[in-house]
């Protein structure tokens, strides 16, 4: 069970036990510049759903901003649910990346915590570059069934 933040908007919903959803950044930059896919996963995932995000997400948002776009851009931040790093997230991204060089592959250190900050909050992520995430214990949202 996940328990809403404070400051979170939707305020009148104290406890979520449905699925949730983690949004990678390329999702949030897509729905900011209004491309129809995005909107149309961020309906069909919002209905009975909290989107969520993390700091490493909304820091990859942040670097593409443009002049006049702060605002709308913040807004729709402040809307999520947002995943702190934790030491645990930390240490799980440390024994997956750690893991994958023992057999030769390479796990990106940012796709990592974010893999491993859905793993812990037993979140599904929503993203394009599901390629990027071979971690087992990952549940994906496939956006390939979204025309």
């Amino acid at each position: 069970m996940l328990m809403i933040p404070e400051n979170n908007p939707r305020k009148d919903w104290k406890e979520i036990t449905m699925n949730d959803y983690f949004l990678d950044s390329n999702i949030i930059i897509d729905f900011l510049l209004k491309r129809p896919k995005s909107i149309k996963i961020l309906e069909s995932i919002s209905i009975n759903n909290m989107p969520s995000t993390s700091p490493v997400c909304i820091a990859e948002v942040q670097l593409g901003v443009k002049k006049g776009e702060e605002d709308k851009t913040n807004q729709f931040l402040d809307s999520l649910i947002i995943y702190d790093l934790t030491k645990d997230i930390a240490n799980l991204t440390g024994k997956f990346i750690r893991e994958c060089k023992e057999i030769g592959k390479t796990l990106n250190l940012i796709d990592t915590l974010i893999a491993s900050t859905c793993i812990i909050n037993d979140l599904i992520l929503v993203t394009y570059n599901i390629k990027h995430y071979f971690i087992k214990d990952l549940r994906l949202f496939d956006t390939d069934k979204i025309s």
